[in-house]
């Protein structure tokens, strides 16, 4: 693996948790948006990452020829709503929004899990950003050693 590839590597851990953290404070942001554009609430958006293929492998071949495999980094490979998880139903028949019965649905938006993935993600973020930074010193290293002859 070159000096280069581990600054990328470490890049793009930093560029994925940044949009994944970006996508964390739109679902807080939109916690009790009832009714978006299609006339539905909000969905809980979910981000899920990937490794970067220059040279797609199947998994098989990892595993066979571990000892020689680089990584590349890692992307966004989807940004989807989360429809497992239900609506939030109160009951608010003053609410413009609420049903025939009264009843309102709210986002499928936990505060408590997305400050908890903000969490994860922020640290995974100085996680990398400490990588980079080592892989720093150490090119800064290599280019002391070969000034001080």
């Amino acid at each position: 693996m070159g000096l280069f590839q581990s600054f990328d590597i470490a890049a793009s851990g930093m560029t994925a948790q940044r949009f994944r953290m970006d996508t964390i404070a739109e679902n807080i942001a939109n916690v009790n948006t009832t009714r978006t554009s299609d006339g539905k609430p909000y969905r809980r958006k979910i981000v899920t990452f990937q490794e970067k293929e220059l040279n797609p492998v199947s998994f098989e071949d990892t595993l066979s020829y571990w000892r020689s495999f680089k990584g590349n980094g890692v992307r966004v490979s989807t940004v989807s709503e989360d429809t497992e998880t239900d609506f939030t139903m109160v009951y608010d028949p003053s609410h413009p929004d609420a049903d025939a019965n009264g009843y309102v649905s709210y986002p499928n938006v936990n505060t408590v899990t997305e400050m908890t993935n903000l969490i994860d993600s922020s640290r995974s973020y100085e996680a990398n950003v400490t990588a980079f930074n080592a892989v720093k010193a150490m090119a800064q290293s290599g280019i002391n050693v070969g000034g001080n002859g």
